[in-house]
C-alpha cells in the first residue's frame, strides 16, 4: 500500500467505506497467482491479473459498466486504496476486463474469483464448515427477447441472411429475389404476420422452404466451402433439422411430439446456451441460478456455491451437484435446508451416506384419488395405510388382504421401483374400496408403487415428521433465502444477464455472489442489521388491527 495513499483516503474517509474496510480486514484479496494460468508466462507484463478480478467484483457491487468501472480506478482514491495504487495511476483501458472475463472462462477459471474470497474468509474466522446452508433457485433472462416458433425460424433465417449478405454478396445475390428481402429484410415480429391460422402456417412454410433453398445452395460443390462454417449459417441447418420436416410431400411444421425435448431445442438463433422454461406457470428464456448461502447467527451469511443451468433443468437435479461443490471447498453443512424442489428419497439418503448432510426439506406429500360416489367425504387410503413385508415381497391392506403380485421394474430414467397388485377378487366386495381404488374390473384392485427399501422407509419418515410443529420451526430459516435472491437481483442486477451463452453467465453470477459477499462482510463489520421482511402498507394496517 502506498503510503501516500493510505494517509490521504484514511484522513478524507474517517468513517471509512465498503473498500477500505474490506482492504484493511481481508488485505489485498486476489494476488496475481491466483489467475496465473489464464495468462502466459512470456511476452509483454499484463494488467495485474489480481486487480482486474477486484475490479470485477466491485464493479457488480454497484452496478457498473466495463467503462464506469474503469473510470472508478481512476477517480476514486478508496478504490486506489483497495487496489492499493499510487494516487495518480492512471488505471487501464475498458476493454481489459472484457478480455479478463474470456480468458477465465477459456481456462475454466469462472470459479477461481468466489473460491478465492472463500478462503479468506475462512481464514478470518467469518465463515466455517458446518453449521447450516440453505439453497435456492432463480430464473436468469438472456440478453436476447424471448421468441415464439414463427419469429424464432423466421430470426434464425434471417440471422444467416444478413450474415452471408456481408460475406459473400455476390453468391447470395444471385440466389434470391425481391420477395425475400420483404419478407426478411427487417427483424422479425409477430405484429407483422399475417392474421388467421392457416394464412400463418403458410407463411411458416414458406419459411421454410427458403430456409432449405439457402441451405441446399451453400451445400452445392460450385459454393464456396466457407459458407458452411460461418456459424449462422450451422444455427440455421440445426433449426431446420429441429422445426421442419421435408419428404417428397414438400416441407411442413413439426408437431407435438415430433418437436425435440425443450432441453435440445434451440430458443434463439442468438444465443444457443438459453432454453425456455417454465415455472409455477411463468414462462421466461434464458438460465437458472441456484444460491447457496450460509444461515448462522452468528456469523455474516455469506454465499458458498453458484450454480448455473439452462432453464429447462429442474431443481432437483443440482441437489447432489451442489453436495459435491461444497465438499470440495470443504465447505460442507451439517444441515441442507432446501425446498421441495431438492428433495428426494434418494437425495436425503446420499447427502447423508456420502457427504454427512442432512438434507432438510419436504417431500411431496402421500395423495391417492379413489373413485368417490356422492356425499362420501372419508378420507383416501395412501399408502401409509398399507404394512409392507419387504422380506416376503408381498403388501397387506388394511383390511387384511395380502397383495397379488411384486414386480420390481424400472422408470424409463433409470429409477428402480417396485410395483404391488391387489387381486380385484379381494377389492370388490371390500367395504372400503371407495375410498381406496378406481379400478372397476380386471385382474387387478388397488395398485401400489414402491420406491427401493431404504427410500421408502426414509420418504414414510419424512412425510410424518415433516407435520410436526418441532419440524415446520427449523425450517422456517429456508424462507431467508429469499432475500439474498432478492438483494441479488436489485444490488447486482442478476435478473437478467448481461452476456450470451451460458459460461459468461455463470461467470457473472459468480461475480454477482462475490460482490454480495464483500458488501454483507462490510455491513457485518460495519454492525449493520439485517434487514426485516418488508409490508406493504395494507399489510400493516392488518396487524394493527
Amino acid at each position: 500500500m502506498p503510503e501516500l495513499t493510505a494517509r490521504v483516503v484514511r484522513a478524507s474517509f474517517p468513517r471509512g467505506a465498503l473498500a477500505i474496510r474490506i482492504r484493511e480486514v481481508l488485505g489485498a484479496l486476489f494476488t496475481d497467482e491466483d489467475f496465473a494460468a489464464a495468462f502466459p508466462g512470456r511476452g509483454r507484463p499484463a494488467i495485474s491479473p489480481g486487480a482486474l478480478a477486484l475490479v470485477s467484483v466491485l464493479q457488480y457491487a454497484e452496478g457498473l459498466s466495463d467503462r464506469q468501472a474503469a473510470d472508478q480506478v481512476r477517480a476514486r482514491m478508496d478504490w486506489k486504496f483497495l487496489l492499493g495504487l499510487e494516487l495518480d495511476d492512471p488505471g487501464f483501458d475498458f476493454t481489459v476486463l472484457g478480455d479478463f472475463r474470456s480468458r477465465l472462462i477459456e481456462h475454466d477459471l469462472e470459479e477461481q474469483v468466489l473460491e478465492v474470497v472463500l478462503a479468506r474468509l475462512s481464514d478470518t474466522g467469518l465463515l466455517r464448515a458446518g453449521g447450516r446452508q440453505r439453497t435456492d433457485s432463480t430464473h436468469v433472462l438472456a440478453a436476447v427477447r424471448t421468441l415464439n416458433r414463427m419469429e424464432f425460424v423466421g430470426e434464425a433465417l434471417r440471422a444467416a441472411l444478413e450474415v452471408l449478405a456481408a460475406a459473400a454478396p455476390g453468391w447470395l445475390t444471385g440466389l434470391i429475389d425481391a420477395s425475400w428481402v420483404e419478407r426478411y429484410g427487417a427483424k422479425i415480429d409477430n405484429y407483422r404476420f399475417p392474421k388467421g391460422e392457416n394464412v400463418r402456417r403458410e407463411w411458416a412454410e414458406q419459411v421454410g422452404r427458403d430456409g432449405f433453398a439457402l441451405l441446399d445452395a451453400v451445400d452445392q460443390s460450385a459454393a464456396p466451402l466457407w459458407l458452411r462454417e460461418i456459424p449462422a449459417v450451422q444455427v440455421l441447418r440445426r433449426t431446420w433439422g429441429e422445426q421442419y420436416h421435408r419428404d417428397t410431400k414438400g416441407v411442413r411444421w413439426r408437431e407435438g411430439k415430433d418437436l425435440p425435448p425443450g432441453r435440445r431445442r434451440l430458443a434463439s438463433p442468438y444465443d444457443l446456451d438459453a432454453r425456455y422454461g417454465v415455472k409455477r406457470g411463468s414462462g421466461w428464456t434464458g438460465y437458472k441460478a441456484h444460491l447457496t448461502e450460509t444461515c448462522e447467527p452468528d456469523a455474516p451469511h455469506l454465499i458458498t456455491n453458484v450454480e448455473t443451468t439452462d432453464a429447462t433443468v429442474d431443481d432437483t437435479e443440482m441437489t447432489q451437484a451442489i453436495h459435491q461443490h461444497l465438499e470440495k471447498r470443504q465447505l460442507a453443512p451439517d444441515e441442507h435446508v432446501v425446498d421441495s424442489g431438492y428433495v428426494t428419497a434418494a437425495h436425503i439418503l446420499t447427502a447423508h451416506n456420502d457427504h454427512g448432510i442432512t438434507l432438510l426439506g419436504p417431500v411431496g406429500a402421500d395423495t391417492h384419488h379413489a373413485k368417490r360416489g356422492d356425499g362420501e367425504h372419508a378420507p383416501d387410503l395412501t399408502q401409509a395405510a398399507f404394512s409392507v413385508n419387504w422380506d416376503a415381497k408381498t403388501v397387506t391392506c388394511p383390511q387384511g388382504a395380502v397383495s397379488a403380485s411384486w414386480s420390481d421394474q424400472r422408470k424409463p430414467s433409470g429409477t428402480p421401483i417396485t410395483r404391488v397388485h391387489f387381486a380385484h377378487a379381494d377389492c370388490a366386495p371390500c367395504p372400503l374400496r371407495s375410498r381406496c381404488t378406481k379400478a372397476a374390473n380386471g385382474t387387478w384392485g388397488r395398485s401400489l408403487t414402491l420406491l427401493p427399501r431404504e427410500q421408502q422407509e426414509v420418504l414414510a419418515r419424512q412425510r410424518s415428521e415433516q407435520q410436526t410443529a418441532e419440524w415446520k420451526a427449523r425450517y422456517d430459516i429456508r424462507a431467508g433465502v429469499e432475500g439474498t435472491i432478492s438483494q441479488a437481483v436489485r444490488r447486482t442486477r442478476l435478473r437478467r444477464t448481461p452476456y450470451r451463452g451460458q459460461p459468461k453467465t455463470h461467470l457473472a453470477n459468480v461475480l454477482s455472489a462475490t460482490a454480495i459477499n464483500l458488501i454483507r462482510v462490510d455491513a457485518w463489520l460495519n454492525n449493520t442489521p439485517l434487514g426485516t421482511t418488508r409490508l406493504s402498507h395494507l399489510a400493516r394496517l392488518d396487524l394493527v388491527a
